[in-house]
């Protein structure tokens, strides 16, 4: 029982869960709750696959790095619980089952999506936090791709509408990420990696953060106008981006950075679950 604790922590179930929400908001978005039972749970089993393949993908190539620094030492691929090589084979495993599962019964478009998000997050990721502070930037395409091809699923078709969603996530994925960045602050320096606290500073980074918090306001504002996701949606989420922002304009100045980073970082997942629930519930609401 001890060992398969350690393996499931091994698939990184919080990614995966985080995946899994906005899969199913996209899909009840399209759908407008007239659902086929099959096919959502096609959509859920298969992306669930493909996101556990890739994390544990991710914690095999990482093992050496992730021994370096102090939050990641205790992974169980750096204790020796979980054995690398066995894990690669599950990886492979799971990988395989969840893009049959989305390839027969699902579609090819969000096969195609899949396989955008894997190669993303196992290769292009993998090799850039390594080596450039766009890493977060990189990265986020793999994180966008849950919420498009849960709108692909249902629909069958790659639009506009698709688009903004993904954007949406994008832009959400970068205040997120670079907060950890600046409480994170001595892991990434220990484990030597370049990303965009380390290369430019806390201060420059969290004028980005605060200037990503904008930019996902405005995808939010062409959602509305081009998706025909209704007032309501707009209100609501709107409204939290926006607090989101002056969230971080007004302690920009008077909190220490560490728990102004972890404020918005907080907040950040607030937001997501507005944005998640709201848009699932868009249809039905005026």
């Amino acid at each position: 029982m001890e060992a398969l604790k350690q393996y499931y922590s091994a698939l990184k179930p919080e990614r995966t869960y985080a995946n899994v929400l906005t899969t199913s908001a996209g899909f009840l978005f399209a759908c407008k709750w007239h659902v086929s039972w099959p096919l959502i749970l096609a959509t859920l089993g298969g992306t669930t696959l493909v996101v556990m393949s890739a994390c544990a993908v991710n914690n095999c190539t990482d093992h050496t790095l992730d021994a370096r620094m102090p939050r990641t030492k205790q992974r169980p691929t750096v204790s020796g619980e979980v054995s690398v090589v066995k894990l690669a084979v599950l990886a492979v495993v799971l990988g395989v089952l969840g893009f049959a599962v989305l390839a027969l019964w699902v579609n090819w478009t969000t096969v195609l999506l899949g396989l955008i998000g894997y190669v993303d997050y196992v290769v292009l990721y993998g090799w850039t936090k390594r080596t450039t502070p766009w890493s977060t930037l990189v990265g986020t395409i793999s994180g966008a791709v849950p919420i498009t091809a849960g709108y692909t699923a249902a629909t069958g078709r790659f639009d506009l509408t698709a688009i903004l969603l993904g954007l949406s996530m994008l832009l959400w994925q970068m205040p997120h990420f670079y907060s950890i960045g600046i409480f994170r602050l001595k892991d990434y320096q220990v484990g030597g990696l370049p990303i965009w606290p380390v290369r430019y500073g806390v201060r420059n980074t969290q004028i980005w953060i605060i200037a990503y918090s904008l930019l996902y306001l405005l995808a939010i504002l062409l959602l509305v106008r081009y998706g025909s996701t209704g007032l309501l949606f707009a209100v609501v989420v709107s409204m939290a981006g926006l607090y989101w922002v002056w969230r971080g304009l007004r302690g920009f100045g008077s909190l220490k950075p560490d728990k102004w980073a972890r404020g918005m970082f907080g907040y950040s997942l607030v937001v997501l679950m507005i944005f998640s629930i709201g848009l699932a519930m868009a249809p039905l609401l005026p």
